[in-house]
């Protein structure tokens, strides 16, 4: 007789579940809550999230090339062809900021899931993957207490604020095939998200104050694909040299804006609200830019890996509605140098042998390009992989010291340290097995 694990079936459930938790990080919510504090994701659809694998982001996230049989390249969706097992992996991220401008300093973090995702192979040349990741997210809270000419009502000054919330999520399926080394591979999805923004102002007198808000909230939904190639071939018996690249052209996704305007009077025992504009929900696109990485990787068996990779991004072609961004900068690019090394992949005596240590440097530009200066960024990796139950299971950990901008011409510098978390298992499913 034969029976079948019914364990295998959980970690795609796993997976499907998440759908509900980053959905609900991408409804309407309390501008105020506990959240990192990031100013720039006020322009174009927020901060760019990094949603690669743990493993990966220790060492500075050398993506374009990398292949490895018992963990998931999501970056890659030509690596998938590579994967032997049945591969299920989740990970979390943690994150600590200090924004600093050129007379103050102020410190924000915030934790999340940061990605969930199931590998399967299928045969000897094609592999299969269904995952759930975050692309960009949005949360800042900004004053403005500066006194203007117009903002002066009967002697009394406003305050203008301005804050916003939101998340925009990637749910895919990708597909890879290889021949002869060649690995071709695509990724498909549904990019989803809610972003919203509030403008108030509000009056510094508490006994006779005149109030306004203006909040703007857009819901984003839409079709978002991206191709992979990879090549790897054997240089003599011990070293391999893989090559890969990731394209992803211009795409539009469908969005839906609702807008509405609400003014306040209060006085010492009589307060006034009324909405004196509520806008029909206004149908349109956002067009996301052309995203395209190379890279290179040198591997010596299972003992090391070195590579580099090179992205780039033409955030010129970005539109909200149809308006361009003044914000953003024509186009970004960064480059990565990272490597791992694992002592002895199968010793039996030491633990700290079986361990792959990770380290990496990046350096590249920021898409957002204010008061005629870009913002560059830069930062040191390093992380590891940490085996338990089989060598092909593992806990990783990466950390990631950076810094963005500068405090030149009234702009902000984000000193940042980044903790990320994850794991992988693998097995084989349907395994039939025989008992008496």
């Amino acid at each position: 007789m034969y029976r079948y694990h019914v364990k295998y079936f959980l970690p795609l459930l796993f997976v499907f579940s998440g759908l509900t938790v980053f959905a609900q990080t991408s409804t309407v919510s309390n501008p105020t809550s506990e959240r990192a504090n990031s100013p720039y994701s006020r322009y174009g659809i927020g901060d760019r999230w990094d949603g690669a694998n743990t493993n990966l982001k220790g060492m500075g996230d050398i993506s374009s090339a990398y292949e490895n049989p018992y963990t998931i390249n999501a970056d890659n969706p030509a690596s998938f062809s590579f994967l032997r097992l049945t591969t299920y992996e989740a990970g979390a991220e943690g994150d600590l900021h200090t924004l600093r401008s050129s007379n103050t300093s102020y410190s924000t973090g915030m934790a999340t899931l940061s990605y969930m995702n199931v590998g399967i192979p299928v045969g000897k040349h094609v592999g299969l993957c269904i995952g759930l990741k975050p692309l960009t997210r949005v949360y800042y809270n900004l004053a403005d207490t500066n006194s203007r000419p117009e903002d002066t009502l009967i002697g009394r000054q406003v305050i203008h604020s301005f804050s916003g919330d939101g998340s925009v999520n990637l749910a895919y399926l990708g597909v890879a095939y290889q021949y002869k080394g060649f690995s071709i591979g695509i990724q498909a999805g549904y990019m989803f998200g809610h972003i919203d923004n509030y403008g108030r102002l509000i009056n510094t007198d508490t006994t006779y104050s005149y109030n306004s808000t203006i909040a703007q909230s857009t819901g984003i939904g839409g079709v978002y694909w991206k191709a992979g190639l990879l090549y790897e071939t054997k240089l003599n018996k011990d070293y391999t040299l893989r090559l890969g690249g990731t394209l992803s052209l211009q795409q539009s996704l469908q969005a839906k804006k609702n807008e509405y305007w609400i003014a306040s009077y209060s006085a010492v025992d009589t307060f006034i609200s009324d909405t004196t504009y509520n806008a029909q929900a206004t149908r349109g696109t956002i067009v996301m830019p052309t995203t395209f990485s190379f890279g290179a990787q040198l591997a010596k068996n299972d003992k090391w890996m070195v590579g580099v990779d090179y992205t780039s991004t033409q955030w010129g072609q970005f539109r909200n509605f149809g308006q361009a961004d003044s914000a953003l900068a024509a186009s970004t690019y960064r480059v990565s140098l990272g490597g791992e090394l694992t002592p002895d992949a199968t010793s039996l005596h030491s633990f700290w042998s079986r361990v792959t240590y990770r380290v990496g440097f990046y350096y590249g530009t920021s898409n957002i390009y204010l008061n005629n200066i870009t913002q560059n960024q830069y930062g040191v990796t390093f992380g590891g992989s940490l085996p338990f139950h089989r060598s092909t299971d593992h806990i990783h950990f990466a950390f990631d010291f950076g810094k963005l901008g500068t405090t030149s011409n009234n702009l902000l510098q984000d000193n940042y340290v980044k903790f990320s978390i994850g794991i992988s298992l693998n097995d084989k499913w349907f395994i039939p097995t025989k008992y008496d």
